[in-house]
C-alpha cells in the first residue's frame, strides 16, 4: 500500500521523525549554564540556601522553558556583574540590570522586561544642632557682628566698673565681685532692657540710662533676628524634597549603578557603595545627604522597614528599562527575549509585578 502511494509514506515518515524528535527532546538532559546574579531585593533574594525574587522567577519560568540548569555566581556589585558577562565568567546576568549605552558596548541585552528610573529617598528630618547656627551665622557674616556685641559688652562692663568704683561708695571694692556686679548690669540691659542701677546724677542719670535701654532693645531685637533667619535657611537649605535639590549635597548610590553615573554626570557629589543596606546606613549615620537608586528597589526597603523613616520624596527620573544580559554575539540572546515577549503577552510579568509590588493603580 505505502508502495503504492509513496506521498503517504514520506508524510508517515516524518511524521515518526517529528515524534521520535519531540520525545528525544522532552527527556534530553537540561543543559547546564553559568548563571550571574546581583542581591537586589525585591529583584533577587537570598532566603537561607534558596534564591528568590521577581528577577529570579522570571528567569527560572524562562530557563524551565530553554530546558537549561542554573549555576548561580553571586557578584558584589552591578560592575563586577556586568565586567562577569562581558569576559564570559557566566552565560546570563539575572538582576534588576539597567539597559545603558555603554553596557551595550560591552555585552549584549535580552528584550526589556520591566519600566524603571530613579528616585531621591531621604532619611527623617534633622534637627538644627547649635554648629549648624553658628556656621551658618559665619556664611551670612553676622558671626562678626556678634563679636563687636561681646567686645562692647566687655568694654561696658568694664567702664561700669570703674565708673562704680569711682562714683558709688556702696560698690563692691574686689574687683572679682565689681566686674561680676557691673556684669549683671551689662547683660540685664542687653536682654531684658532692666536696668538696676543707681541714678547718681539725677535728670543725666536718667537720660543716660535710656539710651542704655535703647541700645539693649536693639541688641536682643537684632540677636533674635539673625538666629531666626539662619535657623529658617538652615531648614530650606537641609532639606532635600527632589532631584533639583541635591545640587551641593552628597548622596549615596550604588557601585557601578545608573544613579552613580547619573549623579557625576550631573555634577552630584557621591559616595559608592556596594549594599543598599550600607547606603541607608550611611544615610542614617549623617555620612551622607540623600540616597539616589533605582525606584522600586528604594520603595521596595522603606517599605519592608518602617521603623528606619525613610521616605521616597520628587517624582520619577531618567526612566529606564530592566533586561537580562548576555555575552556579546550569544545564542541565548535571541531565544530569551522570545520568552519574554511571549511572558509579556501571557500576562506572566504582570502577575509577578503584582505579586512584589501590589496591583498596579
Amino acid at each position: 500500500m505505502l508502495r503504492k502511494l509513496p506521498y503517504l509514506r514520506k508524510v508517515f515518515i516524518l511524521l515518526c521523525l517529528a515524534a521520535a524528535n519531540a520525545y528525544g527532546q522532552g527527556t534530553a538532559e537540561p543543559r547546564s549554564i553559568n548563571v550571574g546574579i546581583y542581591l537586589s531585593p525585591p529583584f533577587v533574594m537570598e532566603e537561607g540556601e534558596r534564591l528568590s525574587g521577581m528577577s529570579v522567577e522570571l528567569w527560572e519560568n524562562i530557563a524551565q522553558k530553554q530546558n537549561l540548569a542554573s549555576k548561580y555566581r553571586v557578584y558584589s556589585d552591578i560592575k563586577s556583574l556586568v565586567d562577569g558577562v562581558h569576559r564570559g565568567e557566566v552565560e546570563v546576568a539575572v538582576t534588576n540590570l539597567t539597559i545603558t549605552e555603554a553596557r551595550a558596548r560591552k555585552i549584549d541585552f535580552t528584550q526589556p522586561w520591566f519600566d524603571a528610573g530613579l528616585r531621591v529617598m531621604v532619611g527623617k528630618k534633622r534637627r538644627t544642632s547649635i554648629s549648624d547656627i553658628v556656621q551658618g551665622l559665619k556664611k551670612t557674616g553676622m558671626f562678626a557682628s556678634y563679636l563687636w556685641i561681646l567686645a562692647v559688652i566687655i568694654l561696658a562692663t568694664l567702664a561700669f566698673t570703674l565708673f562704680d568704683r569711682k562714683f558709688d561708695a556702696e560698690f563692691p571694692r574686689r574687683w572679682r565681685d565689681g566686674l561680676a556686679e557691673s556684669f549683671y548690669s551689662v547683660m540685664s540691659i542687653a536682654t531684658s532692657g532692666n536696668a538696676h542701677r543707681k541714678n547718681l546724677f539725677g535728670w543725666v542719670g536718667k537720660i543716660w540710662a535710656g539710651i542704655w535701654l535703647v541700645c539693649g532693645v536693639a541688641v536682643v531685637s537684632f540677636i533674635t533676628a539673625s538666629i531666626t533667619s539662619v535657623m529658617t535657611s538652615l531648614a530650606l537649605t537641609s532639606q532635600v524634597n527632589g532631584l533639583r535639590d541635591l545640587p551641593g549635597k552628597t548622596v549615596g548610590v550604588l557601585s557601578g549603578s545608573v544613579a552613580e553615573e547619573y549623579a557625576q554626570e550631573n555634577g552630584i557629589s557621591t559616595r559608592a557603595y556596594e549594599s543598599t543596606e550600607q547606603t541607608v546606613s550611611a544615610l542614617r549615620a549623617g555620612e551622607i545627604d540623600a540616597i539616589v537608586g533605582d525606584s522600586p528597589v528604594l520603595a521596595y526597603f522603606a517599605f519592608q522597614n518602617p521603623e528606619l523613616g525613610l521616605r521616597l520624596v520628587g517624582k520619577l527620573f531618567n526612566p529606564d528599562k530592566y533586561a537580562f544580559a548576555v555575552p556579546k554575539g550569544s545564542p541565548l540572546g535571541r531565544p530569551l527575549s522570545v520568552e519574554i515577549i511571549a511572558a509579556h503577552e501571557q500576562g506572566t510579568i504582570m502577575d509577578l509585578r503584582e505579586e512584589y509590588f501590589g496591583t498596579l493603580k
